[in-house]
């Protein structure tokens, strides 16, 4: 069998996430669904991330193994006839049999995009979380760089997470400032369920000034949900890529 790394871009509004659930329509079941006419039997995809209903991948990565011999090229071009425009197959390459997706992830990295001006451009309604009012920035800087290193994240941590544990490491969280917009981007090793949605929520209670940066630190340590800021919305939240240890060894 011919082993498959798929690099996907999708505009997650119109569905329910990732994962294949019992109603609604998902991103896997989209592909597994393609696949499946074009194996003539079942084929499992695995994601890198379950990314949840309304989010948007720029490079969301998928595995899959295939009985048909087909170059990567190819399986792009086929995929994509049978996807829908929303959700496209960036490109295909061939793996070793043991490639997972999801378990030889070495780092993800997402943006969050806000909308800080006092008008929502109609073409950024369904990207950006709107959030008219003045924000301090350089307030939300300084509490991104407590939140840098490995540290119990269980207050960021939403509803419904099977996770064994709640330690993990944020190589790289900044913020960048593009006047109307705002743009929030971390890289880890792995994330919990809503925890970058989570954090966003933090920090804008920092950056509106009903807290000090120090807070974020503390509600870290508390250890408790309910000391943490909002769930920031769904649909502000992008994968944007997912590096594995093979990429980083091909790097100079």
């Amino acid at each position: 069998m011919a082993t498959f790394k798929l690099t996907l871009a999708y505009d997650g509004t119109d569905y329910i996430g990732w994962q294949r659930q019992a109603t609604g329509v998902s991103i896997q079941g989209l592909l597994e669904d393609a696949l499946r006419e074009f194996d003539d039997r079942d084929v499992a995809v695995a994601g890198a991330g379950r990314t949840d209903a309304g989010v948007h991948a720029l490079g969301q990565v998928a595995s899959c193994s295939l009985d048909r011999t087909i170059d990567p090229r190819t399986l792009t071009r086929a995929l994509n006839y049978k996807l829908p425009h929303d959700v496209r197959v960036r490109r295909a390459r061939a793996m070793p049999p043991s490639f997972h997706a999801r378990f030889d992830a070495h780092q993800k990295t997402y943006r969050y995009r806000l909308w800080n001006g006092s008008v929502l451009s109609p073409f950024q309604c369904r990207y950006a979380w709107h959030l008219p009012g003045a924000l301090d920035i350089a307030a939300m800087c300084d509490a991104a760089r407590l939140v840098e290193g490995t540290h119990d994240f269980a207050a960021f941590q939403g509803q419904g997470s099977d996770r064994s544990t709640t330690t993990r490491t944020v190589n790289r969280l900044r913020i960048a400032d593009c006047g109307s917009r705002i743009d929030f981007e971390i890289s880890g090793n792995g994330f919990l369920r809503h925890m970058v949605r989570i954090l966003v929520g933090t920090l804008v209670e920092i950056g509106r000034g009903r807290r000090d940066s120090r807070w974020v630190s503390e509600v870290m340590a508390s250890r408790d949900r309910n000391q943490a800021g909002q769930t920031a919305p769904a649909h502000g939240l992008f994968l944007v890529s997912v590096q594995y240890r093979h990429e980083l060894a091909a790097e100079p």
